[in-house]
């Protein structure tokens, strides 16, 4: 018998101050330019006074730790006091709403069903529910901790982005039904009964079956039937390949011509892929990747629409800073951007990576105007953003995906759109440029 709802949101509440105790600790440890030791999980800092054990409490040992003022400075206690806070409250509310309430899966099917609420209960299994919570806590997690590195410092550190990636890809083999759910009605022959012993995640009317699935890199079409062939092992292969290069070092210098300073890029980008870690982390992920296709199945369903996710959703975001490096004639966006993007897609897929990259820039173009106009300064760390729309979409996946689906039926219609969507930003950017010039002359501060 399950536990009642209030017990089981204050498990979720305090497992969630847990988890806010966590990224307050990546975010001192794993700063680039200044990493301190705020977080009780780290050394007592110099000229501090002795650490107790009631300090790593989450939350409450926050205010204990206010004696520690005149080493960081007054107030340091208060953000992450209100960080914890804010995972704990907001995980227990998530859960409320994506397992108690099924708001991720009800308004698909509000207008099929007469009474949905009623048959969802049989219909859609409790570890459906309980494996997108996981997947989604987890990546909140890791997006929280990158935002606030990315707010304090401008940049994404590979701690945070390579570790969620792997972890992304591992959830989608173990827990393929912890992507974003898509709801599938499918004409049925007309028969006078519903079948016997129908597989979990499936209803029945007459003439008529609703499929609870997730959101694989088909969707909303059929998964493909020759999925398993080789052609899909080698997009698989070339998915996991593209997140190697990208954790490179890509040095570019084309003053003697392109086709030298592509030469000397790939030769340096082949040294780093044999040299440990990075070849370790190559290898094996590539033997896990025909290990997880040789096997079938619903792991290499999850696995392969994320590795998908993982480079449609950061290659957007790529494509982007090439062109906009090319319009403004300096670096446009940093590349923790684009990790953290390739992140994020293998846990939403790459529909979700989509939808994502068309919302971010809303908030982030309001917040530079307001930005260039009190300081004169266009850099604004741009992580913050992709994360509050990766929330977005994750949390009204179904009212999104409603609105949305009808674009991802037509194979070529995505990747055209993408195309004339990145060159246009490129020409706005390069019009922008001139404009920040004529208005406020050296278009080239950062």
């Amino acid at each position: 018998m399950p536990a009642p709802l209030l017990l089981q949101l204050l498990i979720v509440c305090l497992a969630g101050f847990g988890l806010g105790a966590l990224v307050n600790w990546a975010i001192y440890r794993f700063a680039w330019f200044n990493p301190r030791e705020i977080s009780p999980w780290g050394a007592t800092p110099t000229n501090a006074p002795t650490r107790r054990r009631s300090d790593r409490v989450p939350v409450f040992g926050w205010w204990g730790l206010r004696r520690e003022r005149a080493v960081h400075g007054r107030g340091f206690w208060i953000r992450p006091l209100l960080i914890e806070l804010a995972m704990g409250v907001g995980l227990a509310a998530l859960y409320w709403w994506e397992v108690h309430e099924q708001q991720l899966i009800v308004p698909q099917v509000v207008d099929w069903l007469q009474a949905p609420l009623l048959p969802l209960a049989s219909v859609v299994p409790t570890n459906w529910t309980y494996a997108t919570f996981v997947n989604h806590a987890l990546l909140i997690t890791l997006m929280a901790a990158a935002s606030f590195i990315d707010i304090d410092e401008k940049i994404i550190p590979d701690n945070i982005t390579v570790p969620g990636t792997l972890l992304g890809l591992l959830l989608a083999i173990v827990l393929p039904m912890g992507l974003l759910p898509h709801v599938d009605v499918r004409q049925t022959p007309e028969v006078v009964s519903a079948p016997a012993n129908l597989p979990p995640g499936v209803s029945f009317q007459q003439g008529k079956t609703m499929f609870v699935e997730p959101v694989t890199l088909a969707a909303p079409n059929s998964w493909p039937g020759a999925a398993s062939s080789w052609q899909y092992l080698a997009l698989g292969q070339g998915c996991w390949w593209l997140w190697c290069f990208a954790l490179t070092p890509r040095f570019y210098r084309g003053r003697r011509g392109v086709c030298r300073g592509l030469s000397v890029l790939l030769r340096r980008v082949a040294r780093e892929l044999t040299r440990p870690p990075l070849c370790i982390i190559a290898g094996l992920g590539s033997l896990t990747v025909a290990s997880v296709w040789w096997r079938g199945g619903p792991a290499w369903v999850g696995l392969l629409t994320s590795l998908l996710g993982l480079a449609i959703s950061g290659g957007l975001v790529w494509g982007v800073r090439i062109a906009g490096t090319a319009a403004l004639k300096r670096e446009a966006m940093g590349f923790g951007d684009v990790t953290l993007m390739m992140m994020v897609g293998t846990f939403l897929g790459w529909q979700a990576g989509i939808i994502i990259f068309f919302l971010a820039p809303f908030a982030g173009l309001i917040v530079g105007i307001v930005q260039l106009v009190t300081k004169s300064d266009d850099v604004i760390p741009y992580g913050p953003f992709l994360c509050l729309a990766s929330l977005f979409v994750m949390v009204r996946w179904a009212d999104v995906w409603n609105r949305t689906q009808f674009a991802f039926q037509a194979a070529w219609l995505v990747p055209a759109v993408l195309v004339v969507c990145v060159v246009l930003l490129g020409l706005m950017l390069a019009v922008w440029q001139q404009i920040k010039i004529r208005l406020f002359g050296g278009g080239n501060n950062a």
